[in-house]
């Protein structure tokens, strides 16, 4: 980055409101409480308490899929009610009050549980919070605030990792497996940043005033319009390959990665992300969404690839490196792109309505990775590289669709 481009980023982040920058604070606490649990959560339950991948991905699938429909509610009554805050807040709020329960979780069921109630803390919170930050800046700044959120959101998984790494460490140095003394010490550990995650929310961002009168909002997908629609169609299938990270993972760890060099691997996955967020968010404002958000499905479905073709521990390494490249190009480029296709009034319940049909979607797309993985019942599937060939092909589809689209404006 040159001199004058780094000069030009700091003025715009000047330029962002305090919501924007409270918002991110309260996704940095809650990425570090999260981050710290959520990566090491599939080795708990595989190396633990000795879970097959189907089982794991049927945990991840229904752990998003379980806030959908409180997304879309979500969504739908902060339009309503003109009121985006609070709503936000006592997702976080119930995130918070979930994950000391993980200490306790001593089956999948358990975890599943307590994962489940997170979930829907985040289904709670999710459209709200990005209709507060659509809401609160000018659609010329949009990328930009959307990519700062989401560099502070990485800079905390980051934080939560490099925190995760010590203890582990400390605890077990190169053990291939974690133990779940480990895994408790890191559950009490994150309760911390998120209780801060909270606290940032609730002081430090106000609803903003409506401007003019709204007209209330409708509880549907055909009042959205067909851009949107659409679009959210492309995502859909883009994400019916996009199977839980957890996947990765485990295929770290079969390639021979032990626990804290998994965790290292995130780290930097997670450095390039947050590197990459902002001047890529701001970057959108300018060449336009849909080219952005192809690349990165384009990168996404080279990474697949190479996974699915990776012999040794050092190459996972490499390719999750790589794979910070797509989520920095896609993934808050995308949500961007839902304030572009929508009024303002219908903020919210896109928002809800986007996070939700990804969310319905992240049950299949889990399931599959799992099944096609090891199979179910007495079949075994057809291997550790199959979720990863399914999921590139379907990136690769929906890139080139999402390229062809010829937009219309709303």
């Amino acid at each position: 980055m040159t001199k004058t481009a780094s000069t030009e980023e700091k003025k715009g982040l000047a330029q962002l409101p305090r919501n924007v920058w409270a918002v991110s604070a309260t996704s940095f606490f809650m990425d570090i409480s999260t981050e710290m649990i959520v990566n090491i959560l599939p080795l708990f339950l595989a190396n633990v308490l000795g879970v097959k991948t189907h089982i794991i991905g049927i945990i991840e699938g229904i752990a998003e899929a379980t806030a959908s429909l409180l997304k879309v509610f979500s969504g739908w009554l902060s339009d309503k009610l003109h009121g985006r805050k609070w709503i936000a807040v006592a997702g976080y709020g119930l995130s918070t009050l979930a994950k000391p329960f993980f200490y306790f979780a001593a089956s999948w069921e358990a975890v599943a549980g307590v994962r489940w109630a997170d979930r829907v803390g985040k289904g709670i919170r999710t459209a709200p919070r990005d209709a507060l930050v659509a809401d609160s800046v000018t659609p010329q700044t949009r990328g930009l605030a959307f990519g700062f959120q989401r560099a502070a959101d990485t800079a905390g998984a980051m934080l939560g990792l490099l925190i995760a790494l010590v203890v582990v460490w400390l605890a077990q140095a190169n053990e291939v497996s974690l133990n779940v003394s480990t895994f408790r010490t890191l559950v009490l550990i994150s309760i911390v940043p998120s209780v801060l995650a909270v606290l940032a929310l609730a002081i430090g961002t106000r609803d903003v005033a409506v401007k003019g009168q709204r007209a209330l909002p409708k509880f549907g997908f055909r009042s959205l319009g067909k851009p949107f629609m659409v679009f959210l169609g492309i995502v859909a299938l883009f994400d019916l390959g996009n199977s839980s990270d957890a996947f990765l993972v485990l295929r770290a760890q079969e390639r021979g990665l032990s626990v804290t060099g998994v965790l290292a691997m995130l780290v930097a996955f997670n450095f390039v992300y947050m590197f990459l967020s902002t001047p890529t968010g701001k970057l959108s404002d300018k060449v336009g969404r849909k080219k952005m958000i192809a690349a990165g499905w384009m990168v996404y479905a080279v990474v697949y690839l190479g996974v699915a073709a990776a012999q040794q521990a050092w190459q996972m390494f490499a390719l999750h490196i790589v794979y910070g490249f797509y989520y920095a190009l896609a993934y808050s480029t995308a949500k961007a792109m839902v304030a572009d296709l929508v009024p303002e009034n219908l903020r919210g319940t896109a928002y809800g309505t986007y996070n939700a049909v990804l969310g319905l979607l992240d049950f299949p797309a889990s399931l599959i990775a799992g099944v096609l993985w090891q199979g179910i019942g007495r079949w075994n599937g057809f291997g550790a590289s199959a979720p990863f060939l399914f999921g590139a092909g379907m990136a690769g589809l929906a890139a080139v669709l999402l390229l062809v689209w010829k937009q219309e404006r709303v």
